[in-house]
């Protein structure tokens, strides 16, 4: 994405917001790839954006590269155990999909994928994950609402996901 602002900050005062919104998605779909809720997204999107306004970052060559790295610092942060390894691996992980799949276009291919994908996934699998992740239901719960133990719905989840990632997989090449 090309900006049509100088590289050294916004040549008007109304620059600034539009550069903002311009990175503002991209920003708050990377926050969730690495696990924020969408509340907590919309926080983090908001203070990576003033840290950038701050440091007039925005509009120059590498905005989206600098609003990433403030967006996961602030992420690792705000998690309790921040220190913890396994957090700062999810991080890198999230990183490497994320510039390999989603840095051109902020997330939009790797997301109409995914909703082809999740329309092909068929029954129990497609139910549960919708009940979980668009609903917002514990996973207990989502077991009583499908008719399945706890355990079997972790098994038909894992299942769905591997499905998923490959379908994700095969419609990007």
């Amino acid at each position: 994405m090309t900006l049509s602002t100088p590289t050294h900050g916004p040549a008007t005062p109304t620059a600034a917001p539009a550069a903002a919104e311009a990175h503002r998605l991209a920003v708050w779909r990377y926050l969730r790839m690495l696990g924020a809720s969408a509340a907590e997204a919309d926080d983090l999107v908001q203070e990576t954006l003033l840290v950038a306004l701050r440091r007039d970052r925005l509009a120059d060559d590498g905005a989206r590269a600098f609003l990433r790295g403030v967006a996961k610092n602030l992420w690792l942060r705000s998690r309790r155990c921040w220190r913890r390894r396994r957090e700062r691996e999810v991080a890198a992980a999230v990183d490497e999909l994320w510039l390999a799949t989603a840095e051109h276009d902020g997330g939009d291919e790797l997301l109409a994928r995914l909703r082809q994908c999740l329309g092909s996934l068929q029954g129990r699998a497609r139910d549960a994950l919708h009940l979980h992740y668009r609903d917002g239901l514990a996973w207990p719960e989502v077991a009583r609402a499908i008719g399945l133990l706890p355990n079997g719905v972790k098994t038909l989840v894992q299942r769905a996901r591997q499905a998923l990632r490959t379908c994700i997989e095969r419609s990007g090449t």
